[in-house]
């Protein structure tokens, strides 16, 4: 019987699927990308690198509930944008019917919020070992209110002028990792790059943990994709099945690539495989064949692996931008490859369980076998247009955000700074090894059981003692 707690139009087993679907892309940033970022950079670089995954999931979360949520999937300010209000701190707004989906729009709120913070935690790849967090804590709640607002509400929102044109993004190809992909390359060249030293010699100080932050990023996708048709559906368990087929063959191709031309396998360049393969089939995820999957996992292993190892050194444009973590390659490109390939090989049936009965979604592959030729056309052109607009968009948005912030404070760390590292931002190591003469006196929180009399902090806890 239906009761104030869950009434009819509640789904409880959609609701279950959703919460945990939230909860999976959640664990992706923290601590999957916080692990993964603290350990593929140089060791000097670990802390200030995790930290700013950690302090982006914060703050884009009181972001979000207070004005992004509704600026990205409420009601219409304008085509490409909605209106912010204060609603979602409400219950009666978080306790009725969501957008879409049989559960209440907390949950909705919840799942978006997860999709919002990774977008910046990606952006962040881009910067990592010479941005200032002073500059990275105002460009947060800025890039959020003003770059990704307004791709989610284009594309996703019922109300958005792209999601009406007909573009297909599943789970957000374009409006998460494309926009990531661009805004990362953007800002980067606005910040400027790292030191000579740190641009030479840059390795990992943690590869087992980087593959452990690298694998709670994989299994996270389970509900990244799963999560996108909202509901516990058939179309949610094709979505997974294709996410981690095409994952996997991406990584399979890019290994190979490896051996074949550099002689030796890399798990660094495997963990780039893996995540070309899980950008480029978000998309498509729930669109697509088994087969289609398959194929795109070829493409996302091969093209983003000849665009980072080949073209990226023999353009100027590109080796003048210090893309620290190559993220304009293994989400801008894989994301738009991952776009124009679900315009070619969506298949009809999994468009109608996922957009309904509209005959306009049809992959390419399908539309000339049917004799509708023109209608697969359309869709590759409205996928390509798709792409034109959010990358206009994160370059001229970004672009303006880094401006400001620069007005108030320098993007870029200063030489004392960028030398020493984390011991010099944020006074603490990532590893206290005595032997190395490191230790934690600048730390006003890591002096416990430790007799540093050259801490204030220390003499005036023994005289409270």
């Amino acid at each position: 019987m239906a009761t104030e707690a869950a009434p009819e139009w509640l789904d409880k087993g959609d609701n279950a699927w959703q919460l945990a679907a939230a909860t999976l892309v959640g664990l992706q940033s923290v601590p999957g990308l916080v692990i993964l970022y603290g350990s593929i950079v140089k060791k000097k670089w670990a802390v200030n690198s995790a930290f700013m995954a950690l302090y982006a999931f914060a703050a884009t979360l009181v972001c979000w509930c207070l004005w992004a949520f509704r600026m990205s999937f409420g009601d219409r300010l304008l085509p490409f944008v909605g209106r912010p209000d204060l609603a979602a701190l409400g219950q009666d707004f978080l306790t009725q019917q969501g957008f879409a989906g049989a559960y209440p729009a907390a949950t909705l709120l919840f799942f978006q919020f997860v999709f919002a913070a990774i977008t910046l935690i990606l952006v962040a790849g881009s910067l990592l070992g010479r941005v200032n967090f002073r500059a990275w804590m105002l460009f947060v709640p800025l890039w959020l209110t003003f770059s990704y607002t307004v791709g989610a509400f284009s594309l996703w929102s019922p109300n958005g002028f792209l999601f009406r044109a007909g573009v297909m993004d599943f789970a957000g190809g374009y409006v998460i990792h494309l926009s990531s992909g661009i805004a990362g390359f953007t800002a980067a060249y606005w910040v400027g790059p790292r030191t000579a030293k740190d641009r030479e010699a840059f390795p990992p100080n943690n590869i087992l943990l980087t593959l452990a932050g690298a694998g709670l990023l994989w299994m996270g996708w389970t509900g990244f994709n799963g999560g996108a048709p909202y509901a516990a559906s058939i179309d949610a368990s094709v979505a997974v099945v294709n996410t981690h087929l095409c994952t996997a063959t991406s990584l399979l191709v890019w290994l190979f690539l490896d051996i074949l031309v550099f002689g030796r396998p890399s798990a660094i360049g495997a963990v780039q495989g893996m995540i070309t393969g899980l950008v480029c089939i978000t998309p498509a995820a729930g669109l697509v064949q088994g087969w289609a999957a398959l194929l795109m996992g070829v493409a996302s292993g091969s093209v983003p692996w000849f665009t980072m190892m080949v073209l990226h050194r023999r353009s100027r444009l590109l080796k003048r931008v210090d893309d620290t973590l190559a993220v304009l390659h293994t989400h801008g490109v894989a994301g738009s490859l991952g776009g124009v390939l679900t315009g070619v090989l969506a298949e009809p049936r999994l468009c109608r369980l996922f957009f309904g009965d509209d005959p306009r979604y049809v992959g390419l592959a399908y539309a000339v076998k049917d004799g509708r030729a023109a209608a697969g056309l359309r869709q590759v052109g409205v996928q390509v247009a798709g792409i034109a607009f959010v990358a206009a968009l994160n370059v001229v948005v970004t672009s303006a955000v880094c401006l400001v912030v620069r007005m108030v404070v320098p993007l870029r760390l200063g030489e004392e700074q960028l030398a020493a590292g984390d011991d010099a931002i944020h006074g603490e190591d990532a590893y206290a090894v005595w032997g190395d003469g490191e230790t934690y006196e600048q730390s006003v929180h890591g002096n416990q059981g430790y007799p540093m009399t050259s801490n204030p902090m220390s003499s005036k806890a023994e005289e409270m003692i």
